[in-house]
């Protein structure tokens, strides 16, 4: 959560930590549930030990204004994990984000299949997004 934190400082906080009791099943005074606000967005992670690792099967997206919010996002997030395709990449827990630009949801239209197509030709070429490019791609 610490780590979420330090990326997202806008709006973000601590609100709850809870504990494991006596009772288990982790140890007593461990974290049991965090829950946090990122950017205004409400958290809770739970402690779910080795048994409970995060996959692809959820990802976060962070929509950003320009490349220079996607670069600070994409190292920030990516320093000690995994750099992905196509604006992907997995942070040193595991935790899998897209880091997109805003203006993708737009050029992903369905009413111009042309468009679509282009940008999503550029953007299967790339790692971190470029946004140059993929407005370049929409551009025509």
């Amino acid at each position: 959560m610490d780590f979420y934190l330090s990326v997202f400082q806008e709006n973000s906080q601590v609100l709850a930590v809870s504990r494991y009791t006596e009772a288990g099943p982790g140890p007593a005074g461990t974290v049991l549930t965090l829950r946090f606000l990122l950017c205004g967005q409400e958290m809770m992670a739970l402690n779910g030990g080795p048994l409970f690792r995060f996959n692809e099967a959820l990802s976060l997206v962070v929509n950003c204004e320009d490349q220079k919010e996607m670069d600070y996002y994409w190292d920030q997030l990516g320093e000690g994990g995994e750099p992905g395709p196509c604006g992907w990449l997995k942070d040193k827990y595991g935790l899998s984000w897209q880091i997109v630009p805003k203006a993708f949801e737009a050029w992903m239209d369905p009413a111009d299949p042309e468009r679509n197509t282009r940008v999503m030709r550029a953007l299967l070429q790339m790692g971190k997004l470029e946004l140059a490019a993929l407005t370049k791609a929409a551009e025509g």
